[in-house]
């Protein structure tokens, strides 16, 4: 979920010393877009030196003791530095022993990805020391372990990845041997060598290709071939004489020992005190205690939401917007609907023959939130229909852990790259603070999907790594089912429910839209903040810009019971604490504004996606009403953890929420 990088470059080369410390700059800025919480570098010196960031890669540049470091790697042969740009997981960056690279005992190391059993192993293996939450440091203890038992370090990460689950990309040093280690059990890192021995690596193709057309060097880079690291492979490096060795993480293959020289070297972390105060709790951590004195009004507003009349055939209440019932009671969503029609698994393979790879490149990127939609989505293109997708994820700052770890999970068991583009989550988070903050002055339910304004460049960066990964095609995993008329009815956007897709609006619609959005930025100037920008870019992105997407489930039916049955057996896919539902539990926005639409409304998305699972005769009315009755309970704990994470009062939130106008008060 990170991105890491490294230069070994030896003596012969032809790169002087300033064109090797402009490399590490540009592969450190490159590496940035794919983590910018943390950041931090090894360097092989007299010592292995070390220094970590609680900060950004761009920061951490101008940082005099990064310029030392650099300067003195560079003094040296072989020049081996290695970096890493970090986006939280296991481990908060506040605390600094839990950034990157990561050190334990005479090891260290840069990490892309989840360990997603890192709790069982810490249980399986009780006497090794734990020091950090970094799930990287569960890899050092054992490789640590198997070496002390004899295995000579290939052999010991072989078997360390036969222990992990999840994704592990690394980049490895020995304080007592002069090798240098790479390996990935899911192709997310590719390494360029120079027709010698000199190497440079990162965790995406692109990124390489970028740093070749950087200026200065251009020309002394244009003769570089760039290579995948394939799934379940590593690449060791004697620092010695620079040999290069490919091996497989699947088998206990051992290099003789005299490839593997000792010469004792201290590891030194020069970091200064680069640190963030304010504490950010992971969904899922605890306990979450519901504040004293807390009013949980719920069972009130449950009252007055049961006394609604809803559609005899489905279970849309009559808060829906734009809904009208007939002398039957059936509501004229039901009357319009017509049944989904699916191509067909044979059609899918036919639209997808085109793009196929035969050299097992990637062939088709996915785009891929963690939910269980798109997760079984690529475990039906990869087992299923044998392509070899690239996975994307846009990360705005609302994609929980849960949804990572779920995507480490895919990808690392197929063996499957995932590329993950982040946002500034800082400034992401802010942005929703001020319009969250804003609607509580007034709250209206036309501009809730406000909050979630921010994750709507996703599509601008699925069309941009596509381009970049050269796959040609972008396949979504989207369940028609899930359109949500309400959202943009409450803006008073006319329903088309011969549409397909969310983002399909008529000119109309798009003015009427627009016109209730500047209507309330008028009447509340608290709106008129430094997210509009991000706000009209996200605009832009949902509704102008080209999605010219194969849609997976537009070939094969969605079926509930199998997806979920799949992913558990097959994946270990995990679910959330605080809900009996799958469905959107990867989503740090869902329980917040699904609260405001159930209180104010006496809906929320799991009304219409029962009842148009209903309409398909996929669910019978009773089931329906049941499972509403338990989905839109409130989801407290994620609700305090959205609150913690953005920077609101959770208790003043929800009295305000409980004390706005609704709809069905009259009722």
């Amino acid at each position: 979920m990170c991105g890491i990088f490294g230069v070994i470059i030896g003596s012969k080369s032809l790169l002087t010393k300033e064109e090797i410390k402009i490399a590490v700059r540009h592969l450190f800025l490159l590496s940035e877009s794919r983590g910018k919480e943390a950041s931090g570098i090894a360097a092989l010196c007299q010592e292995i030196e070390v220094i970590k960031s609680a900060e950004a890669a761009s920061k951490l540049v101008a940082d005099p003791v990064f310029k030392m470091i650099l300067d003195k790697a560079l003094d040296d042969h072989p020049v081996c530095i290695m970096g890493h740009s970090r986006l939280v997981t296991n481990g908060g960056h506040q605390k600094h022993e839990n950034n990157q690279p990561a050190v334990a005992g005479d090891l260290v190391a840069i990490h892309n990805g989840i360990v997603t059993n890192v709790d069982e192993l810490w249980l399986k293996y009780p006497h090794l020391e734990r020091q950090t939450e970094l799930d990287t440091e569960v890899i050092l203890r054992l490789m640590r372990e198997n070496i002390s038992k004899e295995y000579d370090p290939v052999t010991s990460l072989q078997r360390v990845y036969g222990e992990i689950e999840g994704v592990a990309s690394m980049a490895l040093l020995f304080a007592d041997r002069d090798v240098a280690m790479l390996s990935t059990n899911n192709g997310s890192l590719y390494y360029a060598v120079d027709g010698g021995e000199n190497l440079i690596f990162a965790s995406e193709r692109f990124i390489l290709q970028k740093l070749f057309h950087v200026p200065q060097l251009q020309r002394k880079l244009k003769t570089w071939q760039i290579h995948p690291l394939t799934a379940g492979s590593g690449l060791l490096v004697d620092l010695t004489d620079l040999h290069h060795h490919l091996f497989s993480l699947r088998s206990e293959i051992s290099f003789k020992p005299e490839m593997l020289p000792h010469k004792p070297r201290k590891i030194l972390d020069l970091s200064s005190n680069h640190t963030n105060q304010r504490i950010e709790r992971t969904l899922g951590e605890g306990p979450y205690i519901l504040p004293v004195g807390f009013k949980d009004e719920y069972p009130e507003n449950h009252d007055a939401v049961a006394k609604l009349r809803r559609c005899t055939r489905c279970v849309l209440p009559e808060t829906m917007p734009f809904i009208d019932f007939d002398e039957e009671g059936v509501c004229n969503y039901c009357r319009t609907h017509e049944p989904l029609d699916y191509l067909g698994l044979d059609a899918l393979r036919a639209k997808l023959e085109p793009y196929r790879k035969t050299n097992h490149e990637p062939d088709c990127l996915v785009t891929f939130s963690g939910g269980r939609d798109s997760s079984y989505g690529v475990h039906i293109l990869k087992t299923v229909l044998d392509m070899h997708p690239v996975t994307y994820t846009y990360d705005w700052g609302m994609v929980t852990d849960l949804a990572r770890r779920n995507q480490m999970r895919i990808c690392g068991q197929l063996g499957i790259e995932h590329i993950l583009v982040s946002a500034n989550l800082a400034q992401k988070r802010a942005n929703i603070r001020k319009n969250v903050s804003a609607w509580l002055r007034k709250p209206d339910l036309g501009v809730v999907p406000l909050f979630m304004a921010g994750d709507k460049q996703y599509f601008y960066y699925a069309n941009k790594v596509n381009r970049q990964v050269g796959t040609h095609i972008v396949v979504v995993c989207e369940n028609r089912m899930e359109i949500t008329y309400f959202k943009g009815g409450f803006c008073g956007v006319i329903p088309n429910l011969k549409s397909k897709r969310a983002y399909s609006l008529s000119l109309a619609n798009k003015f009427r839209l627009a016109r209730h959005y500047s209507m309330q930025y008028i009447n509340n100037p608290a709106y008129l903040n430094s997210s509009l920008l991000d706000t009209l870019g996200a605009y832009l992105s949902y509704y102008f810009i080209p999605h010219n997407y194969l849609n997976i489930y537009d070939y094969i039916p969605w079926n509930e019971k199998e997806i979920i049955d799949v992913l558990k057996s097959e994946y270990r896919w995990e679910t959330a604490p605080d809900t009996q539902s799958t469905w959107r539990i990867g989503d740090g926005t869902a329980a917040f504004y699904n609260y405001i639409y159930y209180t104010l409304a006496g809906l929320t998305e799991n009304d219409t996606f029962r009842s148009y699972l209903i309409r398909e005769g996929l669910l019978t009315r009773d089931e329906a009403l049941r499972l509403v009755e338990q989905d839109n309970q409130p989801r407290y704990q994620s609700i305090q953890w959205y609150c913690d994470i953005i920077g609101i009062d959770f208790e003043y939130a929800i009295k305000v929420i409980n004390a706005a106008p609704k709809l069905y008060q009259d009722q």
